[in-house]
């Protein structure tokens, strides 16, 4: 068989929360919390401390060094008068936020469902640890979100979601020694934490399943073509799984190019269906379209599994939401998750440890979506 492929392509003001009001002609000491009912700046907590506040700043920031006793000083200003440190507080006074930065660009204009998985479990084990999550859409190291996240201390360390195979973020942190971890592997991913799943694996498991059940005429419904040209990370480990297997088992292969979203997945099924009628199966990697698929299958005339099968990588609960329920690889977002906060966790708490990776690659879940090819008179 011959095989085919469509190649995509410094505010000085700081907010602290004061403790309840004293009682009236009560002197204050480090057992009477002291409150205006407004936050307290820079300027009060230098005043108490009898520094300039150029130097509480350097001290809440970390920006500059300042002398042990000074520090002490600062410190004994917040305790002294009850003042609830913020964020930049805390980390004076334990080297530490307890914020860990979650660095997630979208495609679109919002993030979607699948992605929202990942957000989710990123902050459920965070919260296991006592951790808060700051999110940034920054797609790049020179925006100013992602500037702002490491380079005023605002968190302990980050996740780097949404890879590509040259990221400029990865690039910019490598040897700075701020702790990070990224969901997903960079071209050049040596001496770097992450956790990733094995899209080359699994695509072409998806494709030795489909070529068992006899599938000839294959296509790969990828992530916007956006996607792609900038190297994500993703797709372009998808698509070399893709080929591969249909190239060791003489198919015919079509790649296209799909939106996050249901329109774009009927609009590719129209796409696919036009280039080669005599396609029967299709391997999904994008889960944000798998409702517009299965749409336009039915739309197009094609039962599924009867007359079309699909499968592909997808969360469970995305796989089982459509009808027939999808076979493939479930996406287990929770678990990365939890895998890329105690990666970072480590990082923190031992910045010499030797970085670890996790590579996962689940079993294709048998569900309902895939059958023998259509025989055709």
């Amino acid at each position: 068989m011959s095989n085919r492929f469509d190649d995509p392509a410094d505010s000085h003001s700081v907010p602290v929360s004061a403790g309840a009001p004293g009682s009236a002609g009560t002197p204050v000491n480090a057992h009477t919390p002291v409150s205006t009912g407004a936050s307290v700046n820079i300027g009060e907590i230098a005043r108490l401390a009898g520094v300039s506040r150029s130097t509480v700043s350097y001290a809440l920031s970390g920006k500059r060094p300042i002398s042990e006793r000074t520090r002490l000083r600062i410190q004994e200003v917040i305790d002294e008068h009850g003042f609830l440190p913020n964020a930049s507080a805390r980390a004076l006074a334990h080297g530490r936020t307890r914020t860990l930065g979650l660095v997630f660009p979208t495609a679109g204009r919002r993030y979607t469902d699948m992605q929202l998985d990942f957000i989710n479990g990123v902050v459920d084990a965070a919260a296991a640890h006592d951790h808060d999550v700051l999110l940034s859409r920054s797609g790049d190291d020179e925006d100013a979100s992602f500037r702002r996240l490491v380079g005023e201390r605002r968190v302990d360390g980050a996740i780097l979601m949404e890879i590509r195979l040259e990221d400029s973020r990865v690039e910019r942190l490598r040897g700075t020694g701020f702790p990070f971890v990224t969901m997903g592997r960079p071209g050049r991913a040596e001496g770097l934490p992450w956790v990733d799943m094995d899209f080359e694996e699994l695509t072409a498991r998806c494709v030795r399943h489909l070529a068992g059940l006899g599938h000839r005429h294959l296509a790969l419904v990828s992530r916007p073509r956006e996607l792609f040209t900038t190297g994500y990370e993703v797709a372009h480990r998808a698509l070399a799984g893709f080929r591969t297997a249909v190239e060791a088992a003489g198919l015919v292969g079509e790649i296209h190019h799909c939106g996050d979203d249901a329109a774009s997945g009927e609009a590719v099924v129209r796409e696919i269906l036009d280039h080669d009628p005599r396609t029967t199966a299709l391997v999904a990697l994008n889960e944000a379209a798998l409702v517009g698929l299965y749409r336009g299958l039915a739309a197009a005339g094609r039962s599924v599994p009867g007359d079309f099968s699909v499968t592909g990588i997808a969360a469970a609960r995305w796989a089982e939401s459509v009808t027939p329920m999808m076979t493939g690889a479930d996406v287990p977002s929770d678990v990365m998750g939890r895998l890329a906060v105690d990666l970072l966790l480590d990082r923190l708490a031992d910045p010499a440890t030797t970085p670890r990776q996790h590579l996962l690659a689940p079993d294709l879940t048998a569900r309902a979506s895939t059958g023998p090819a259509p025989t055709r008179s």
